[in-house]
């Protein structure tokens, strides 16, 4: 897809959450992207705090697991099952916050 088509995705996504007041949501809905990401600055946060020393083997995380000697297809079904419960979860707290309003 390239940075241009999910520059203009991701920035959709955000007028549409913004539009329909549903920001925290998309936190919850995408919570194996904020997984990944906070895998990240939590990396390269103590490798400069500690002085070179690591959290995990290699950041982003699904490398962490394919180091530990995960194969590739095991790490992607697992984060297919977080992503798939991430959004489960999130719907959950949509409809239930409607189902308590009504």
């Amino acid at each position: 897809m390239g940075d241009t088509g999910s520059l203009a995705l991701g920035g959709a996504l955000a007028a549409f959450a913004i539009l329909t007041h549903t920001q925290l949501l998309f936190i919850i809905l995408g919570g194996l992207f904020v997984l990944i990401t906070l895998s990240v600055i939590i990396q390269v946060g103590y490798f400069k705090i500690s002085g070179g020393r690591r959290v995990f083997l290699m950041a982003p995380l699904q490398h962490h697991f394919e180091l530990k000697g995960w194969a590739e297809v095991t790490v992607v079904v697992r984060f297919w099952i977080v992503g798939a419960l991430a959004v489960g979860l999130g719907l959950a707290v949509f409809y239930g916050e409607w189902v308590l309003t009504q």
